[in-house]
């Protein structure tokens, strides 16, 4: 019962952290859309703050997605 309690309660914060830094994006709803899941996958430590995040993606650039590097130009 602990794990699933566990679990229920990291899930549930991980989509308000997403939902949070949704309302504090920056950038169109295209760039959103281009780099969220890169965002996830290389800047997750960052969320919700958007300056670090940035820098996080900038640093990271060369492993971007296709997509979202063009969003970057």
């Amino acid at each position: 019962m602990i794990r699933l309690t566990s679990k229920l309660f990291l899930a549930c914060a991980a989509f308000a952290s997403i939902a949070i830094s949704s309302a504090h994006a920056v950038g169109t709803p295209e760039q959103r859309r281009a780099c969220r899941a890169d965002a996830m996958k290389f800047c997750r430590e960052f969320v919700p703050n958007v300056k670090k995040i940035t820098a996080c993606m900038e640093a990271n650039k060369h492993q971007l997605s296709p997509l979202c590097r063009t969003q970057f130009k």
